[in-house]
């Protein structure tokens, strides 16, 4: 497992003006040479003996001048620089600036097919991917954000269901992002996959049962703080080896997949019909209660069995019935 190393690169204003200055110097040192050459030759003297060392040395330093500007680096805010020195890794630099450092510092890493890759990819993934496609060593450290695409999973009681979900990660070590894994952006997507297929299934979508045990009990649906708890702690152990932090995870769809959508629906509003008939009753039961407690005790009318049962059930018809009661007055005796 690798390791990053913050190292400080030097400023690249002084070096900016000594390679401004050996380039000036070499031109100088050419052209005048030749100058000297070609005027000896034309007035058919010998040139002078430091012609030929003078143009010998202006294009050393001209040679020199051009290794140099390969050293020079512009960081913007957000952007790291990691150091290869002929494979071996140096350290990153993250400060934001314009710097010099050697310049015999490997550019890229070399391709992986990541071109390939690409091609396949999603919207979402290709500018990473062309960001990538030689594997720079130069790394984005912003905040990014993964929109992943809609999959169908089965929840924890097997039920298929369609899930997505958006990402916020960001690079925290260079050296894993790019040594430890082979693309670190494309590995992002895969592992986000992965890990919300692996929450998706330790889930069920929502409460099956009215029981006590089964409110209780973490759903996707219900429970989403939760589940995007789980999702960012699941994410955050697999994309550790690749340097990534994960700084939010949230679902973006969730839905019963298309062949049992109906068969659902039609039992969610079966649960709702027996819900709010159940809470009906429940009113209607204490009413009448209160009803009969209230004639009796004030003396208003003495009920027998006979009379409270039919009390009873008038009044539950009426309270219950889903069209208004169309009262029927008996001018006879109950019996």
């Amino acid at each position: 497992m690798s390791s990053e190393k913050v190292i400080k690169a030097m400023s690249g204003w002084l070096m900016f003006l000594v390679d401004i200055v050996a380039y000036t110097a070499s031109v100088v040192g050419v052209v005048w040479s030749i100058v000297l050459l070609a005027g000896a030759d034309d007035m058919g003297v010998e040139a002078p003996g430091y012609a030929m060392p003078l143009f010998i040395g202006g294009l050393v330093l001209l040679t020199a001048a051009i290794i140099v500007s390969c050293g020079f680096i512009a960081l913007q805010p957000g952007e790291a620089k990691v150091c290869l020195l002929f494979g071996n890794y140096v350290g990153t630099i993250r400060d934001s600036g314009f710097y010099w450092a050697n310049p015999f510092y490997s550019k890229s890493l070399g391709g992986n097919g990541s071109e390939a890759e690409a091609s396949s990819a999603g919207e979402d993934e290709k500018k990473g991917f062309s960001a990538h496609s030689g594997i720079s060593t130069k790394v984005s450290v912003r905040a990014r954000t993964h929109n992943g695409e809609r999959i169908k999973v089965n929840d924890k009681q097997g039920n298929p269901i369609e899930i997505a979900t958006v990402v916020v990660w960001h690079v925290a070590d260079t050296a894993k992002a790019l040594f430890d894994v082979d693309d670190y952006v494309s590995y992002v997507s895969m592992q986000t996959e992965t890990a919300l297929r692996h929450v998706a299934s330790i889930y069920a979508y929502d409460h099956m049962e009215d029981d006590d045990a089964s409110n209780t009990a973490v759903t996707l649906r219900s429970n989403i703080e939760e589940v995007s708890a789980s999702l960012r702690e699941e994410l955050g152990r697999r994309l550790a080896q690749a340097g990534v932090e994960v700084d939010d995870a949230r679902l973006t769809h969730l839905a019963y997949a298309p062949e049992i959508a109906p068969a659902m629906l039609r039992r969610q509003q079966a649960e709702a019909i027996i819900a709010a008939r159940k809470k009906i009753v429940e009113g209607a039961v204490s009413m009448v209660d209160m009803a009969l407690t209230e004639l009796s005790d004030g003396g208003i009318v003495e009920f027998d069995d006979d009379r409270k049962a039919t009390m009873a059930s008038n009044l539950m018809v009426v309270l219950c019935g889903e069209s208004e009661a169309q009262p029927v007055l008996n001018t006879g005796s109950l019996y």
